[in-house]
């Protein structure tokens, strides 16, 4: 395995996680230490990231999924890091401007999937993301308030087996894995589930719904 010769800068999860799976070859720095080595790779949050490219013009490569800077390649992990390192064999690795191939080569080592991004789509690849991830953790976290502040407490494993199912039919089937009130018509069922609601979430529900 060839030793990736630069530095991350950002200390948050995303810079952890992947100073981890490098190993100790990789100085993991905050965001006002030097830099031992050329290149260095910027896991700071995006308001922060026009400051730090500054210090490193020409040498710097960020790693923001929705943020597009002049001169600033991008190199973006489709995934939600935690604070160590995880398997991320077949991740797709968002590429935007000409992001050095030794830093493109130490991302494919730990098995991420490089592509090619244009930048007028970046705003939208990484709505999507939003929506798949971050919004659809809302939503079944909210699915779970909801009967908790009802005082309904669901056995076993909760609502964890209908989620899983629910993906795993996703994949496999596409649109058709769909089910329930929506999909059958059913208005009557619709509309007394959405009365059990409180006006925000009954929002939520009728405009997914018809989506």
């Amino acid at each position: 395995m060839s030793v990736p010769a630069f530095s991350i800068v950002g200390r948050g999860k995303a810079g952890r996680a992947l100073a981890q799976a490098w190993g100790s070859r990789i100085a993991l720095l905050s965001h006002d230490e030097t830099p031992v080595t050329e290149w260095v790779l910027l896991a700071v949050p995006d308001a922060a990231i026009a400051a730090q490219a500054a210090r490193f013009p020409g040498h710097c490569v960020h790693l923001s999924g929705s943020l597009d800077l002049d001169d600033v390649p991008c190199a973006h992990p489709l995934t939600s890091f935690g604070a160590q390192a995880d398997d991320w064999r077949g991740t797709p690795l968002a590429l935007t401007g000409a992001v050095p191939q030794f830093i493109t080569d130490a991302f494919v080592e730990l098995g991420f999937v490089p592509f090619v991004l244009p930048r007028e789509h970046k705003a939208l690849y990484h709505a999507v993301a939003v929506l798949a991830c971050a919004h659809s953790a809302t939503l079944w976290l909210g699915a779970q308030a909801l009967l908790a502040e009802a005082g309904v407490t669901l056995p076993g494993a909760g609502l964890r087996p209908l989620v899983e199912i629910t993906v795993r039919k996703i994949f496999e089937q596409g649109a058709s894995a769909r089910t329930g009130p929506f999909v059958r018509g059913d208005q009557a069922t619709i509309q007394r589930d959405a009365a059990a609601l409180p006006p925000a979430w009954r929002e939520v529900f009728l405009k997914l719904g018809v989506l």
